[in-house]
């Protein structure tokens, strides 16, 4: 080791030191484990016989600690924080456009109302050709290589070239960039007179303001009982979902708590004033409802607020605190559990260092029979728990069990369908009809209302489908497998047919109509 990179390194230890001592009293000693690994790390560095890259090796390192913790502490690398809190902090900036790939070719579904495409007139329907001098259509060109052209600095400019049906020339269209709203409320609407329905995607930045408007909205139309929808809600910020359950408790009621080997008890309350503190609330949730989701769910529940249907939630209960780098990376570490009101710990059981039979967990309990049957689960004693105000049983051991379960109905999504999902045959054949068909939809079909009673999916479409499917190798089992599969597929079709014409507000408006944890909650009502 040159003596220029041994002062180097004793002097970035030192900084380390004087930064991180007083948070964490790092041990500095000859013998402490940290100076093992500056050790080994500088060894490999400089004495292996091949060139290495330390970055790297430093990030691999790390990666390896972290393996052996538990499953949700995790590094990421600079572009990884970026790529994670993105969606959570409520926009980004680029040109405003929701898009999907048709034939290697970026087809815009809809421009962002008011969003810069909009505002220079790029339309639904309108194929991005070429971003600035690059051409992206043709040229098999990654969705993430496309998505880096298009988004930039808010101001910054970019020239689209395009092509629209109808119109021989390409158009050419310079679009200022400006920051895009990400919503994370997917559907707000009256799914029965008095009865609002709300389905949070997940838990970011400008959630509760989207709630609280989507809820004035409902309010506003007759709602008196509430559906909230947090199924597939892998959750998000912890402040969110406090602020969240606030509108449904009262003053001093207790959402949650945090616990930890080295952090002190946390309480998190609620204020009073909420939105719907009165009507009925029943939320549903299933086995992908995870971390700020069952903080919501765990809390309703426990303080009879409200019931919970549906099936035992993910079980993700642990907190992680993210600690910055200086390259801009950072690390999720673990540092508490999370608790309901009624002092049950949503983490579900793991083994450390054991992340491949976490991961498989959805696939043991398929396999167990426990998404078929409430009677598969098995609670010890010592996991039952009492609600605040009813003194229901509920229990602990990880997730919150749903005070009524649905089971997952396995006839209805067929191999074939799958299949067909898989290989993108279904949203090709919806892309295909939309471009092809859109404006005679919208001078059929002035209102979505309108839409919903009278639109058939044409045959023509399930035929292109399965023809495409032949040629791809792709067959029913038999007869009573494809006419298992024909209406949910010409169901799905009409909703994302409903999408790209509307919004996904549509899309679960139709898709609600075979969802059977959301009509088990409307025989409820």
């Amino acid at each position: 080791m040159t003596m220029n990179k041994t002062i180097l390194c004793a002097a970035i230890l030192s900084l380390l030191s004087i930064g991180a001592v007083a948070q964490f009293r790092i041990n500095m000693g000859e013998d402490s484990p940290l100076r093992k690994l500056q050790i080994a790390e500088m060894a490999v560095t400089n004495l292996y016989v091949d060139s290495v890259n330390e970055d790297k090796l430093v990030e691999d390192g790390i990666r390896g600690m972290l393996e052996k913790l538990d499953p949700h502490s995790s590094y990421l690398t600079a572009k990884e924080v970026k790529e994670a809190n993105e969606p959570l902090q409520g926009n980004f900036e680029g040109i405003g456009v929701q898009f999907n790939m048709a034939e290697d070719t970026l087809l815009v579904i809809q421009p962002v109302t008011n969003g810069p495409s909009e505002k220079v007139g790029i339309i639904a329907g309108d194929r991005i050709v070429k971003v600035n001098d690059t051409i992206i259509a043709g040229v098999k060109m990654p969705k993430e290589e496309i998505m880096k052209r298009l988004r930039g600095p808010k101001g910054t400019q970019v020239v689209l070239a395009i092509v629209r049906r109808g119109i021989k020339d390409t158009l050419t269209f310079n679009v200022i960039r400006d920051k895009i709203p990400i919503h994370t409320i997917d559907a707000a609407y009256m799914v029965r007179p008095k009865v609002g329905y709300i389905r949070i995607g997940s838990f970011g930045a400008a959630t509760h303001d989207e709630f609280v408007e989507s809820m004035k909205k409902l309010t506003s139309e007759g709602m008196e009982s509430l559906i909230l929808d947090l199924q597939e809600n892998g959750g998000g910020y912890l402040q969110t979902a406090v602020k969240i359950a606030e509108e449904f408790l009262q003053a001093g009621d207790l959402i949650v708590y945090t616990n930890g080997r080295r952090t002190q008890r946390t309480e998190y309350k609620a204020k009073g004033e909420g939105l719907f503190t009165k009507g009925k609330v029943i939320v549903l949730v299933d086995s992908y409802t995870a971390s700020a989701a069952e903080i919501v769910s765990g809390a309703i529940q426990d303080h009879d607020r409200g019931i919970v249907v549906g099936r035992r939630t993910f079980g993700k209960g642990l907190v992680q605190r993210p600690i910055d780098l200086p390259d801009g990376s950072m690390l999720r570490l673990t540092i508490a559990h999370y608790y309901t009101p009624s002092g049950r710990c949503i983490q579900k059981p793991y083994e450390k260092g054991k992340q491949k039979d976490y991961a498989e967990d959805m696939l043991h309990r398929l396999k167990s029979g426990e998404l078929m049957s409430a009677d598969s689960v098995h609670f010890a004693d010592s996991l039952k728990y009492y609600t605040l105000k009813e003194h229901r049983v509920v229990y602990g051991g990880g997730g919150i069990m749903p005070d009524e379960f649905v089971p997952l109905d396995t006839t209805k999504y067929t191999r074939f369908h799958r299949e067909l999902s898989a290989k993108s045959l279904v949203i090709n054949a919806n892309l295909r009809y939309v471009d092809q068909h859109r404006k005679q939809l919208h001078r059929d079909y002035k209102t979505f209302d309108d839409y919903r009673q009278r639109f058939e999916v044409p045959q023509s479409v399930i035929d292109g489908i399965m023809a495409e499917a032949e040629k791809q190798n792709i067959k029913p089992k038999d007869d009573e497998e494809l006419q298992r599969t024909l209406p949910y597929l010409r169901l799905q079709l009409k909703a994302l047919i409903a999408r790209d014409l509307w919004e996904m507000n549509e899309y679960f408006t139709i898709m609600g109509e075979t969802n059977d944890i959301l009509q088990r909650a409307l025989q409820l009502l």
